[in-house]
């Protein structure tokens, strides 16, 4: 992802020049990235459906698949308060997600509506955060073997909350680039231990049915985020205290993430076994 951000903003976004059959009044070196991020799904997928077996087919319709998996997925829900550990991270990962789509979506506004970044310092700025998160995911994954994945979550957490609060408090530019590109350090660990910490409290032979759950809970509200922003500078005409509504996301979802057990997959698999 970051090779093909550079990728991007070098041949289309820092030329002054870009390739002749680009409008730039259209903002067409903008848009062609679209395509570009087809292309490289494209290149990177295919190995995926020409080598790896697939499960041999159930002979059901499409609609008696679809109402299958219905019943299955009203089955889940109904007998989620079974698993009151459970759901408490589901709704701790729902919370800082949800923070997290607000910092990735208006991380660029605000780096150029208080800050007066030019349209190359965004997108740079952006390739920076991808970067780093990518650098962090890495690195934080001997910290998860050391310590466990809920630890490694909630330190990620106190780095994002640390350096999100220095973002919104500094006034400085290049103490800004320094502050975002610190948080890009803890997204990914955050999301990667989030994974991590899922696998080990699904319980056995239903990882599928939680891991869906999963990711239903980092989409399902993720106009959250945005909204608090957009809400809370609209009411304060501040780009700061709009930013800075998304740290009561971040404590929201460490402090419930708090009362999660971190044996409570051991447990669950105890139980059924």
């Amino acid at each position: 992802a970051g090779g093909l951000a550079a990728l991007a903003i070098e041949l289309f976004v820092f030329f002054e020049q870009p390739l002749s059959w680009l409008n730039r009044a259209g903002a067409e070196q903008v848009r062609i990235v679209g395509p570009l991020v087809a292309l490289w799904f494209a290149l990177f997928t295919w190995p995926l459906f020409v080598w790896t077996p697939d499960r041999p087919a159930t002979g059901l319709s499409i609609f008696a698949a679809t109402q299958r998996g219905l019943v299955m997925l009203r089955k889940t829900l109904r007998n989620l308060s079974e698993e009151r550990n459970l759901l408490r991270f589901l709704v701790a990962h729902m919370l800082y997600t949800d923070a997290l789509v607000g910092i990735f979506t208006f991380g660029g506004i605000y780096a150029a509506g208080t800050f007066g970044m030019t349209l190359a310092e965004v997108t740079l700025f952006g390739i920076i955060l991808n970067v780093t998160a990518g650098f962090g995911a890495f690195s934080f994954a001997w910290i998860d073997d050391w310590i466990g994945s809920r630890s490694t979550i909630l330190l990620s957490l106190v780095g994002l909350v640390t350096t999100a609060t220095a973002a919104v408090l500094v006034t400085d530019r290049q103490w800004f680039w320094i502050a975002g590109s610190g948080l890009g350090l803890f997204v990914g660990p955050a999301q990667a231990a989030s994974r991590s910490l899922m696998a080990h409290l699904a319980p056995k032979g239903r990882e599928t049915e939680f891991f869906g759950l999963f990711a239903l809970s980092g989409k399902a509200t993720a106009f959250l985020g945005p909204a608090m922003v957009g809400g809370v500078t609209a009411i304060t005409q501040s780009q700061r205290l709009g930013v800075a509504s998304l740290l009561l996301l971040l404590i929201a979802g460490g402090g419930l993430l708090l009362t999660v057990r971190k044996d409570g997959g051991e447990l669950a698999r105890r139980a059924l076994g």
